[in-house]
């Protein structure tokens, strides 16, 4: 028994060694199989560089010498000015007619004549209704009589109750005049035929003697007459004037009722609106029709309280209806509102400007633009020269060209900014080249060329490169720096091997 167990045991020791042996003899043979495969890849790639060198130094040697090639990338340019600019600020107002009356009548009755009178135009002075008025023609009528009653009164008081004695004073005051008249010429003749001798002088005496008399008489009835007149009561002559100078009031109030019976335009314009017709009956006061004169009209546009500061009676202003596709049009500031609203902080701006062709609406809406912040000596360059940090930066950057036509970086600092023109602060001098297309991601130092063909020529479709207002805020961080750099090393010089 105990045989059998050690027999069985020296079978295993045996079968376990067998196996050993077997797995050094594979170990030992994938390890020689290795070095080969490592000793061939060195071979091949030893070859392979001594192929490359060989190659490198066979055109090294048939090239006389390494060429390089230098890209020039076509820009568009402009020079550096020097101008006024201004800052522009804007606001919508109202347009409101420079002149507007309504019509209203100063006394009640019927409208017995009126048309359709809406968006017609009117002159001043131009009947626009007439209202009944037979009562009052009938009053004045009544009142011319009176007039007359009482004139009739004045004169009778005024010569006295016996007009036949008036009439006798009268007469020989006239006579006393006349004889006055006539003696003192004779006496005129006389006197001079005295001088040439042809009468005595007792002729002139008694001439001299019958002129004194005819004064005399004509003072006698000069006073006669005046006599007269004192002698009446003057009172009764105040009354009686007085009661005439009443007549001729209530005839004159008359005339202006009557007068008021016919409606006229009391300016130029258009009847914009109207509120009774014919047949309606107008009391005083009551509103008829509207006129505005919109010849010229004014714009009330409220501005932010802290630009209104710079802004000046005189300034011109830039109006533009947003009702209509109107041009645009010019005016100039009349009012700059000493008071300020406080519950938006906006003061009111009045724009007054002529509207002859009637382009401009009453009550419409309009954009005002005026200009602040004015400089008459910046520096300006197009807004596409400047690419900006930020698009509410003051700081940016441009290429200058210089004279071996290499486009340099530059920082610039800015200022006012229009539409169109941007103020350089500082880092540009009048005279300097700068590129205005074809700017952005353009590497320092790039060699360019002036692109001169005309501006509608290069408007084409695939015109990307100088959008007006180039910012780096406009391009989503990181595709920026990467764009960028792709278009660096696109433009970095490369040597020819």
């Amino acid at each position: 028994m105990k045989q059998d167990e050690s027999d069985k045991a020296s079978g295993r020791d045996l079968d376990h060694e067998l196996s050993s042996s077997a797995e050094s003899l594979q170990l030992a043979e994938q390890q020689r199989r290795r070095r080969y495969l490592i000793s061939g890849t060195a071979v091949v790639v030893l070859v392979l560089v001594v192929i490359v060198v060989a190659v490198w130094r066979w055109r090294k040697s048939s090239t006389p010498a390494e060429e390089t090639v230098t890209p020039v990338v076509s820009v568009r340019v402009a020079k550096v000015e020097k101008g006024p600019i201004s800052a522009p600020v804007s606001a919508v107002g109202t347009i409101f007619p420079r002149d507007q009356a309504t019509v209203a009548p100063k006394i009640s009755a019927q409208i017995r004549q009126m048309a359709l009178l809406k968006n017609k135009v009117v002159s001043a002075g131009t009947v626009l209704a007439r209202l009944e008025s037979g009562d009052l023609v009938a009053q004045r009528n009544e009142a011319v009589a009176a007039l007359n009653q009482e004139r009739a009164n004045e004169r009778s008081v005024v010569t006295g109750t016996i007009p036949q004695t008036n009439a006798q004073d009268e007469k020989a005051l006239r006579d006393a005049r006349a004889k006055v008249v006539t003696l003192r010429a004779v006496y005129e003749r006389r006197r001079e035929l005295l001088e040439k001798g042809g009468i005595s002088k007792k002729d002139l005496e008694a001439s001299q003697m019958d002129l004194t008399t005819a004064e005399n008489e004509l003072r006698l009835a000069e006073q006669t007459v005046a006599l007269r007149a004192r002698s009446l009561n003057p009172n009764d002559r105040a009354m009686a004037a007085a009661r005439v100078q009443a007549a001729q009031q209530r005839l004159a109030t008359l005339d202006a009722q009557v007068g008021y019976a016919t409606i006229r335009a009391p300016i130029s314009g258009i009847i914009t609106e109207q509120f009774q017709y014919r047949g309606d009956f107008a009391a005083a006061g009551a509103k008829l029709v509207t006129i505005a004169d919109v010849s010229e009209v004014i714009v009330k546009a409220p501005f932010s309280d802290t630009v209104a500061g710079q802004l000046k009676v005189g300034d011109p202003a830039q109006v533009l209806p947003t009702d209509s596709a109107a041009e645009e049009m010019t005016g100039h500031i009349t009012l700059v509102s000493r008071s300020s609203d406080p519950l938006n902080r906006t003061v009111e701006v009045w724009v007054v400007l002529g509207n002859t062709a009637g382009r401009l609406r009453a009550n419409g809406a309009a954009q005002v633009t005026a200009a602040t912040l004015t400089k008459n000596d910046a520096i300006l360059v197009p807004n596409s020269a400047v690419t900006l940090d930020a698009s509410n930066s003051t700081e940016g950057t441009v290429m200058v060209v210089d004279a071996s036509s290499t486009a340099n970086e530059r920082k610039v600092v800015v200022g006012i900014r229009t539409p169109d023109k941007i103020e350089i602060v500082s880092g540009l001098q009048e005279g300097e080249t700068v590129v205005i297309e074809g700017n952005y991601a353009l590497p320092d130092g790039t060699k360019v060329e002036v692109n001169t063909a005309e501006e509608g020529a290069a408007a084409e479709p695939a015109k990307s490169e100088a959008s007006p207002a180039v910012t780096k805020a406009n391009v989503q961080p990181g595709a920026s720096k990467k764009a960028a750099e792709s278009l660096r090393a696109r433009l970095r010089p490369q040597p020819i091997d």
